[in-house]
Formats: C-alpha cells, sequence, structure tokens
C-alpha cells in the first residue's frame, strides 16, 4: 500500500513539474510600460515583439496574434529572430507577419538567427511579401497616430559564434553606425531604434547608442536571461555574460531602451520564471 501511495505521489508531482514547465514556456504573457516626455502629438501605442524562433502559440500562431490584436496597437516592432535557424519552414512562420500588417504597420528587423540560417535571403524575401517594412541599415518615415515617425533599423550582424568568441577575448570591433544616428537626428518629429542587441545601447564605449539623439530603442535577443530569479534577475545573455543588465525593462532617460524578454526559446528549450512577452508600450507627451 504505502508503494503504491509513493508511486501516485511521484506521478502527482511529476504532473504538476511539467504542467509548471510548460506553462513557463507558453502561457503568454503581456508587459506594459507607459513612457512620458516623447515628441508624440497624442498618445502613442507601439506592440513590441522579439525572439519568436519559429514558436507556435496555437495554430497559425492564433494565439498570438489575439493578443496582439487586443493592445490595439498603432505600430508593430519586430526586433529580430522571427525565424530560427534550424527552421526549414520559415514560411508557415512569416505567414503571422501579414496577419499583423491588418492591425497596423509592421517595421522589423532581422536577427543573428535570420543571419546564420541557409535561407536568410529567402526569409527576407518572405517577409517582405508579407507587406511589412523590413529595415537593414535604413531609415523609414512613417505617420502614426498623428505623428511623424523615423524608424532607423539596423543590421549589426554579431550574433556569430565566431563574433561572440572575440567579445569574451576583447577583440571584437563594434561597428560605427554615428552616420546613421546622425541621419536620424535630423529628423522631426519621433525618432526610435531597432536594434536586435541590447547592450548596444551603452555597453560597447565610443559606439555606444545611448550617445546618440534619439528617442527609443526597442531590443530583444537577450530572452530575458533565460531564467531568472528573485533579487537576481535574469541568469545569462549572450554578449553580456552572467547575470546581465539588459534582459528586460526599460533603461537611460534620453534616449530611453525597452528591452523584450521574447517569445521564443531557441537553442536553449527552457524558460524559468520566465514567461513569453508580448510588450504594449504607450508613449504620451506628458512631463517626464
Amino acid at each position: 500500500m504505502k508503494e503504491a501511495v509513493w508511486i501516485a505521489a511521484g506521478v502527482l508531482v511529476l504532473c504538476a513539474l511539467v504542467s509548471f514547465f510548460w506553462y513557463q514556456n507558453n502561457g503568454l504573457s503581456v508587459t506594459r510600460y507607459r513612457l512620458k516626455g516623447m515628441r508624440v502629438t497624442r498618445p502613442m501605442k507601439i506592440v513590441h515583439l522579439s525572439d519568436l524562433h519559429s514558436k507556435r502559440f496555437g495554430r497559425d500562431n492564433e494565439k498570438l496574434f489575439a493578443l496582439v490584436a487586443d493592445c490595439s496597437p498603432d505600430l508593430i516592432a519586430i526586433t529580430g529572430d522571427l525565424i530560427d535557424d534550424s527552421d526549414r519552414d520559415f514560411c508557415r512562420t512569416v505567414r503571422i507577419v501579414g496577419r499583423l500588417c491588418g492591425l497596423a504597420p509592421v517595421v522589423c528587423i532581422p536577427g543573428n538567427h535570420e543571419h546564420r540560417s541557409r535561407d536568410y535571403l529567402s526569409i527576407l524575401e518572405a517577409i517582405r511579401q508579407e507587406r511589412a517594412v523590413l529595415l537593414q541599415n535604413e531609415q523609414v518615415s512613417l505617420t502614426v497616430a498623428g505623428t511623424p515617425v523615423t524608424v532607423l533599423g539596423l543590421e549589426e550582424r554579431q550574433g556569430t559564434y565566431r563574433s561572440y568568441r572575440k567579445m569574451r577575448q576583447g577583440k571584437y570591433r563594434y561597428r560605427d553606425y554615428s552616420e546613421q544616428f546622425h541621419a536620424l537626428s535630423r529628423e522631426p518629429g519621433l525618432r526610435l531604434v531597432l536594434c536586435h542587441y541590447p547592450e548596444n545601447f551603452a555597453m560597447t564605449g565610443d559606439k555606444a547608442y545611448c550617445q546618440y539623439d534619439f528617442d527609443l530603442q526597442l531590443s530583444g535577443h537577450a530572452h530575458g536571461g533565460q531564467w531568472r530569479f528573485p533579487f537576481v534577475g535574469g541568469l545569462y545573455a549572450p554578449g553580456q555574460g552572467i547575470f546581465p543588465k539588459y534582459v528586460n525593462g526599460v533603461f537611460g532617460n534620453h534616449p530611453k531602451m525597452v528591452v523584450s524578454r521574447g517569445l521564443g526559446p531557441s537553442s536553449f528549450p527552457l524558460r524559468l520564471f520566465n514567461r513569453p512577452e508580448v510588450v504594449e508600450i504607450t508613449l504620451t507627451n506628458d512631463p517626464d
């Protein structure tokens, strides 16, 4: 009898653990930020998505689409790694972009996983076919919620394994984007920067983006530190190392940066206390 009780208890514990870990990796969440002091005519809502890594939340990502639709965005920004580098059926994943374009203008950049994919050029073309604005070290001007908005999308290409080795050795040379930032600073209205790598905001010395005149940078890549713990935060992020700083939340004053914890698991298949995240950002011109 005792043995049967122990077996039943073990089964219950196992089921509880499986349910817990499933929820940690599949239970979509929405994180909302309200940023004041922005150069907007009226409140503007941006939905920020990052690091889907070809994951599917329901059939054809129906759950993800519904959550974004509930946010009623004025603009949708995707900051890379929509596709995992191992995904050969990427067109199936890219279809979500076309549906999102029916909600609001979509601007996006490639991340390190798109760059690593042998289908890189085909992935970019598929995204363009879905009517999204794909930016590769270039800017686009839009009118969003009555405000002129210029979006600079960067394609840093620093997420290769070779680059990571050089970073650990202190030998990596970050690219100089001063020309692109100076051009952005001359534009009227709101100035946004899409950058896959959050560490580029303030950790790259004289190449750091925070020294330039723009309003908001959106980034991902760090997956929230993958495993998160109370009073500690994220455990690890490529490009930042152990106990990284820039893994989620709002940083800086002017400019500001919002980092998404991302949606998918990438090559390490387990998120812990770090549910997949849709970021909703409301920008206002109220005094900061």
